[in-house]
């Protein structure tokens, strides 16, 4: 009985230490697979967007422009945007989504 006890009192102290953190390390993994996985997989999409446009393509800037690329360099675009088809020059990074390859649609 007494080396019951004893084995008893020993047995919370002997446990592992791993397995203290174990709950930690599950929320660190669920966080990544459900939130910075995601994000590096729709950058990397971004990143090939921007680095393969071409003139001609109808896109949608950040600022919610939409215009037809008229003219490409290393870090700018220019854009021809409606109605009097006026030339803005943007950032390459401001492009948000590619909207086709069209020109200006018409109403």
């Amino acid at each position: 009985m007494w080396l019951t006890l004893l084995l008893l009192q020993q047995a919370p102290g002997s446990s592992n230490p791993i397995l203290g953190f174990l709950p930690i390390i599950l929320i660190f993994a669920i966080f990544y697979f459900l939130l910075f996985l995601p994000m590096q997989r729709q950058k990397k999409q971004q990143q090939k967007m921007i680095r393969e446009l071409q003139k001609g393509a109808t896109v949608l800037t950040n600022g919610g422009l939409i215009g037809v690329i008229d003219r490409l360099d290393d870090e700018t675009i220019v854009l021809r945007v409606r109605p009097d088809n006026v030339k803005l020059e943007v950032a390459r990074n401001a492009v948000a989504a590619l909207l086709g390859e069209s020109g200006l649609r018409k109403s």
